[in-house]
């Protein structure tokens, strides 16, 4: 007699499929998710550092904070972009160079545009799902401010679809997300310059960020010298930073994170992978990531009113508000709705981008994705500083790729 669909033969017990993405099948898992065991974050901004150095120093840092040996870590993945931004197009194995004892561990690098780090977060997971690992390393690394703001430019426009989108900058790809809004749903220029400030104003309490400052509203909402228009109708202050930075962490099955008193672990994760071209997708709709929250509040078996707080991609103002409107925080067109009324703010609902996000914290693109998921696991285990959220249970990481293509969205708990 053949074993029923979802089975494995010899066991009846239904069980979910371990991969990431993909509908939800009407099973209940019964491999425990993984967690969170350490991590270590670099100040983000212009680092000396080159890219093995910081490299190294998270990778050092967060096998020390999850007090685990080296020889312990049976495998390692790193969430690098590049795109010709250094000359290191093989860093996998600069990871070793953390410690001897990392040698003839498996090492690989993962790339996902802007998401790179959330790719390899769930390489991971995957890896711990199936049985090929306790343990995983995983970092994330970027170094561009070593370049000019014009071949930073060109580096990340190979995240658009060149057939069609070639020679655009992503501050004019986002630049017609903005338009198409405002065409639908009237002119929110206003409303980018108050995610802006929200966001500067939690990022100066956050002593990892790239600009500690708040610059205000009235400076976020006038175009200045200061304060240009960069792709109409985005500002300077409606683009997030280049910045240097590298963060990582040590993701441990459940057999060994339940001796941890200090582990945060993923309820659940979903990956949303959209087609490339814009020209086949309604911008104001933002399929992919509505997608992946959708996805991942199912998997949780939450909505979301259960969160306490979200560390979302921010890469441009106007990605924030229309996530705000992808997780059904408020209707499509009414996003600005939950600034007015103060939901997203520290002391609100549902605080967004308590860290100040990309806008303020920095976007080292390899980095950003590990970068939210400490600080989504800082604020979990209650040591997140000026930033903690009181009573912070239950957070949500969305890490974005390209033009709302690469979508990961992570909810994680501490684990009790």
């Amino acid at each position: 007699m053949s074993a029923p669909p979802n089975t494995v033969a010899g066991n009846t017990t239904p069980r979910r499929s371990v991969l990431l993405t993909g509908a939800p099948q009407p099973w209940k898992w019964t491999i425990m998710n993984p967690s969170i065991i350490g991590w270590s974050h670099l100040p983000f901004g212009r680092l000396d550092d080159s890219l093995e150095a910081m490299i190294i120093k998270v990778a050092r840092g967060a096998i020390a904070d999850a007090g685990i040996s080296s020889n312990e870590v049976d495998a390692m993945w790193l969430g690098h972009f590049n795109s010709g931004l250094v000359p290191d197009g093989f860093p996998a194995s600069l990871m070793i160079q953390a410690d001897e004892g990392l040698r003839w561990k498996p090492a690989t690098r993962v790339e996902n545009a802007c998401a790179s780090g959330s790719a390899a977060i769930y390489s991971a997971i995957a890896a711990i799902k199936a049985g090929e690992a306790d343990i995983a390393l995983v970092v994330g690394a970027e170094k561009m401010t070593n370049n000019s703001t014009a071949d930073v430019t060109t580096a990340l426009g190979g995240a658009s679809y060149q057939k069609e989108e070639a020679g655009s900058s992503f501050p004019q790809i986002f630049a017609q997300f903005a338009q198409a809004y405002f065409e639908e749903f009237g002119d929110h220029s206003a409303t980018l310059a108050t995610i802006a400030a929200k966001n500067h104003a939690n990022g100066a309490k956050n002593p990892l960020a790239h600009m500690r400052k708040d610059v205000g509203f009235e400076f976020c909402n006038t175009v200045s010298d200061k304060n240009p228009m960069v792709a109409e109708p985005l500002r300077v202050t409606d683009c997030s930073l280049i910045s240097d930075g590298a963060a990582a962490i040590v993701i441990a099955s459940d057999d060994v994170a339940r001796s941890y008193d200090r582990a945060i672990r993923f309820r659940s994760t979903a990956h949303v992978q959209d087609i490339l071209p814009m020209s086949r997708r309604k911008l104001t709709d933002f399929e992919g990531p509505a997608k992946a929250f959708a996805s991942a509040f199912d998997r949780a078996g939450i909505s979301v009113n259960d969160l306490d707080f979200a560390e979302i991609h921010d890469c441009f103002t106007i990605a924030e508000l229309l996530v705000y409107e992808a997780m059904g925080l408020a209707p499509k067109g009414a996003g600005a709705k939950v600034l007015e009324d103060g939901t997203v703010y520290p002391e609100g609902a549902l605080p967004i981008n308590l860290s100040g996000g990309l806008k303020s914290k920095g976007h080292p693109v390899g980095a950003t994705g590990v970068s939210m998921h400490v600080m989504t696991a800082m604020q979990l285990a209650g040591e997140a500083g000026e930033l903690q959220k009181e009573d912070a249970d239950l957070g949500c990481v969305f890490n974005m790729g390209g033009s709302g293509v690469a979508n990961y969205c992570s909810i994680l708990e501490r684990r009790d």
